[in-house]
C-alpha cells in the first residue's frame, strides 16, 4: 500500500464507509509503518492545519455516535493513529455501564510492553491407542504411523490425516485404536478424520476419534472448541459429544466452543441441520442459530448467533462484540499462554473491537489501553489486569 492508498482509506475509515476487510487492512498496515516519518507533501495533501482541523471534526462525530456501555477498540485505535499523523492530542470519552465520565488525553500510542509473549501457532500432540505421543508441530511430513487399514500423515501444509480407504473395518481393533489430538495453551491444529471430516481445534483443547469408523454411528468427543466440517454420510450421523451434551449431525459446518471455564456449552450452525441433546432437552439448529447449554445442568437455549464472531478465532483474529474483559482475557489467556491476575475492581467494563491473532499480546493489549480503561501489567507467564 502506498501513501496515496493509505491517505484514502483513512478517509474512508473516518467518514463511516468502510468495510469490515478495508477497516483490518488499516489495523494491520499501521502496526507496521510509523506515520510521523512520512513528509508532508502539500500540493498532493492539500493545507495540513485544514487536513487536521477536518479529520479532528470527523473523530468528534465518531465520539458521538459510540453505542453506549461499550468500549470501542477499533476507534481509539484510529484516534491514536490520528495523534501519530498530525501531533494532535484528543480528549476521549469512556462509556461503560456506570455515569461517563472524562478520560485522560491519549498524547501517544502506549510503549511496547516489557516480557512480550508471542501468539500461538500450529502446535498438538497426537495421542496413540497404544499410549505413544507424536509431537506434531516437529514431526516430519508424510506417513506417521498405521493402525489396522487406516495411514496417519502430516501433510506439507501441517494437517493431520487419517486415511481409512485400506481400513478392514474390523469393529474390535477399531474400538481399541481410539487416538486423541490434543492442542496445548497457545495451539491450534488441523485435523482430517477417517470419513473425510475435517476439524479444527482451537487452543487449549482436545478430540477422540477411532482411527477409523465402523458401526451405525461416527462418534468423537470434545473438549475446548472445534470447528467442524463433516463429510455427508446419510446412513451414519456423525456425533460429538462434550460432557452431557450431544450433538447430532449428518453432513454440516458448526462451531462448538466447550471450555470448561466458559458458563455455557456454544453450539453455533454455519450450513445444514443440527440436533442438540442435553439431558431431556432437545432442540434443532438452523443456519444462523446457535444453541446455549448448561455446563452442568439440562439449560437448553437457542438463539440467532453472531457468527462472525464465533469464527474470528478460526479467521485468524479477536473480534469483541460488547465483551466483558474477563471473557477477553479467557481467549487471550488460551492463545498466548499466560496466567491472568486481576488487581482492583475491573467489573462493568465491554468493549468492541478486532485484531488479529497473530499480533505478539502487546499489541492486542496496547488497543485496550488506548480506552484509558483498563491498563496491564507484562510479566514473564502472566499478565496483571488493573483499572
Amino acid at each position: 500500500m502506498n501513501k496515496e492508498e493509505y491517505l484514502l482509506l483513512y478517509e474512508k475509515v473516518f467518514s463511516g464507509n468502510c468495510t469490515l476487510e478495508e477497516r483490518q487492512q488499516l489495523l494491520n498496515y499501521l502496526d507496521d509503518f510509523e506515520l510521523q516519518d512520512l513528509p508532508w507533501d502539500a500540493d498532493q495533501m492539500g493545507d495540513k492545519q485544514q487536513a487536521h482541523d477536518r479529520l479532528q471534526e470527523q473523530l468528534q462525530l465518531q465520539i458521538a455516535v459510540v453505542p453506549t456501555r461499550k468500549i470501542s477498540i477499533g476507534l481509539f485505535k484510529w484516534m491514536a493513529a490520528a495523534v501519530a499523523l498530525f501531533g494532535i492530542s484528543v480528549a476521549v470519552y469512556l462509556v461503560n455501564q456506570r455515569p461517563t465520565k472524562p478520560l485522560a488525553i491519549v498524547k501517544n500510542r502506549p510503549k511496547l510492553l516489557k516480557n512480550d509473549a508471542l501468539p500461538g501457532g500450529d502446535k498438538a500432540i497426537l495421542t496413540l491407542a497404544n499410549g505413544s505421543q507424536i509431537v506434531l508441530d516437529s514431526a516430519h511430513t508424510g506417513q506417521l504411523a498405521q493402525q489396522g487399514g487406516t495411514i496417519i500423515g502430516k501433510t506439507a501444509n501441517g494437517q493431520l490425516v487419517y486415511d481409512a480407504t485400506k481400513s478392514t473395518g474390523d469393529s474390535h481393533s477399531t474400538t481399541a485404536s481410539l487416538n486423541t489430538i490434543t492442542t496445548p495453551r497457545g495451539g491450534q491444529y488441523t485435523v482430517v478424520l477417517p470419513d473425510g471430516t475435517k476439524v479444527w481445534l482451537n487452543a487449549a483443547s482436545s478430540l477422540r476419534f477411532p482411527a477409523s469408523f465402523t458401526g451405525k454411528e461416527r462418534n468423537v468427543e470434545l473438549s475446548g472448541e472445534g470447528y467442524f466440517e463433516v463429510a455427508k454420510n446419510a446412513a451414519k450421523p456423525f456425533k460429538v459429544k462434550v460432557n452431557k451434551v450431544e450433538v447430532e449431525v449428518l453432513g454440516t459446518h458448526f462451531n462448538i466452543m466447550a471450555y470448561k471455564d466458559e458458563p455455557k456449552i456454544e453450539t453455533i450452525l454455519l450450513e445444514g441441520a443440527v440436533k442438540i441433546k442435553n439431558g431431556a432437552a432437545e432442540a434443532l439448529l438452523k443456519p444462523g442459530q446457535e444453541a446455549l447449554a448448561g455446563q452442568t445442568d439440562t439449560y437448553l437455549k437457542v438463539q440467532q448467533a453472531n457468527v462472525e464472531e464465533a469464527m474470528a478465532w478460526k479467521n485468524g483474529y479477536f473480534l469483541f462484540n460488547a465483551e466483558n474483559i474477563r471473557s477477553i482475557m479467557r481467549k487471550i489467556s488460551r492463545w498466548y499462554d499466560v496466567d491472568i491476575v486481576y488487581v482492583g475492581n475491573v467489573e462493568n467494563k465491554d468493549f468492541d473491537g478486532s485484531v488479529s491473532r497473530f499480533k505478539n499480546v502487546s499489541e492486542v493489549l496496547k488497543m485496550l489501553e488506548l480506552t484509558d480503561a483498563i491498563h496491564f501489567k507484562v510479566e514473564e507467564g502472566r499478565i496483571i489486569v488493573m483499572p
